[in-house]
Parts: C-alpha cells; structure tokens; sequence
C-alpha cells in the first residue's frame, strides 16, 4: 500500500489549506467546538454559543461568517457588554479536517479600528494541531485578501506570554509597535501590537 492510499498517513500528509465555510466542513467545525475549542480565545463561551447557533440555523450562522458590509448582530465582549460588528470574514484551516479559524475584519475607507477590537486578523488553531506551521500559512495567505478590504497594513495584538503567537506574526514581517493594556472591557490586561505593511 503506497503512503498515499493509507488513509491516516494521507490525512497526515494533507497540505493545510484555507476554505470558505460551508455546509461540506462544518461537522468537523461542530466536531472541534464539542471537544471543546473556542474560535475566540477572550470568550471561550463562544464555543457553545455557536453550537447553540448551528443547532438553530445552520445556513443562517455560515452565512454569517462572511459579513463584508456588517449586517450581522452584535459582538459580545468578555464582560458582557456588545459592540458594533465590523465588515469582516473567516476562512478555516483544512487539512481533510477542521484544524483552525482565521478571521479579517476593518473599517471602511480606513487603517484605523476602534479600540475595542485588538486588530485587523485573529487566528486560533485547534490543540490537537499545534506546532504544525497552520498558523504561519494561514496568516500569510489572509495577508494577501487584506488589499482587498483596502488596508494598506494590518494590526494584530497577542498577549506578551504567547510567544508562538508572536512568531507566528514575526514570520509574516510583523514588526511590534507597542505595549498596551487591553481595556477593562476586555480584560486590562497586557497586550503587544504588531503591524505587517501590505
């Protein structure tokens, strides 16, 4: 049997790549919140939050994390407040399965974003595929949409203790511009933003 046709050495060697969620990929996405992974790393509810969702409407919450023009409903903060949503999508990371979430969002006509909202580009990759280089591949790809939404560069803010994180960013030219505290909203705590020109 060539390595090719053995089932989880193929699953092994799959390249990551980036899809559009769709009703194809979302019982893997179903399957990674129920072991208990958060796309949102400040709330980790949302996991169930979004079950609850998908539960209810499943079109309705794939069609809602492609949101160009924000028509979509509030975002939650970690301390209970809401926010404006802004223009924004997600893709995931695939690899013959769900193994991370990469999100862009912006202001229209603008670099800038409000100071509720930590930057241009999350990611979160499942655990159980840490170290595997998704994060890096996934940011460089998004970077290449980003002119799409007309930023010229993008922000991204990771705590000073997430030293992968901060690779992953260094990786894709990330260059640190400043240390913050976070507002008391979403947690004060300290944060690190990094800027990559487009």
């Amino acid at each position: 049997m060539s390595e090719s046709s053995h089932p989880s050495m193929a699953s092994a060697l799959a390249p990551m790549q980036l899809v559009w969620p769709s009703p194809l990929y979302l019982p893997s996405y179903v399957a990674a919140l129920e072991r208990g992974w958060s796309p949102n790393n400040l709330r980790p509810e949302a996991a169930q939050e979004e079950l609850a969702a998908i539960q209810a409407d499943p079109s309705g919450f794939l069609d809602g994390l492609i949101d160009r023009d924000a028509k979509g409903p509030p975002v939650h903060l970690p301390d209970g407040g809401t926010v404006p949503k802004l223009p924004g999508y997600r893709r995931w990371m695939w690899d013959d399965e769900f193994c991370g979430s990469i999100a862009l969002r912006w202001q229209r006509g603008s670099n800038a974003l409000p100071d509720y909202c930590l930057g241009h580009i999350g990611y979160a990759v499942v655990p159980w595929k840490h170290r595997r280089g998704y994060a890096t591949q996934a940011l460089r790809a998004m970077l290449l949409e980003a002119p799409s939404a007309g930023l010229s560069y993008v922000e991204i803010t990771t705590s000073p203790d997430n030293i992968a994180s901060q690779r992953v960013i260094e990786a894709n030219g990330g260059v640190l511009v400043e240390r913050f505290d976070k507002l008391a909203s979403l947690g004060g705590t300290p944060e690190l933003r990094f800027r990559i020109a487009l």
